[in-house]
């Protein structure tokens, strides 16, 4: 398992997206109003939609494209919809994060 560094807390903003690569992956960085990070693929599974442009609440993310409800917990994507995103754990160390692959 590699551990990468991604980014600083003080470098994601509150409920809103970030959009980071780590070699050819894209991921979607978010930070709940919690204080809780969420890592996950950042591409809807519907069509593809930029998650890291989504809106947040609580622990959903909405795709921006055609407004499919994604749990950042586990990547599953909420009923009447259905699919998953890949989901990343991630660690803070100091004010440091790091995605574990």
């Amino acid at each position: 398992m590699s551990k990468i560094e991604i980014s600083s807390v003080e470098q994601l903003p509150e409920k809103l997206g970030k959009c980071v690569k780590v070699g050819d992956m894209e991921l979607a960085l978010f930070r709940s109003s919690s204080g809780q990070i969420y890592a996950l693929e950042n591409r809807c599974p519907h069509k593809g939609g930029d998650l890291s442009q989504g809106i947040v609440s609580g622990e959903f993310v909405f795709c921006p494209l055609h407004d499919w409800k994604i749990c950042m917990k586990d990547g599953k994507v909420q009923e009447p919809d259905h699919g998953c995103v890949k989901t990343y754990k991630v660690e803070m160390n100091h004010d440091k994060l790091f995605i574990l692959l």
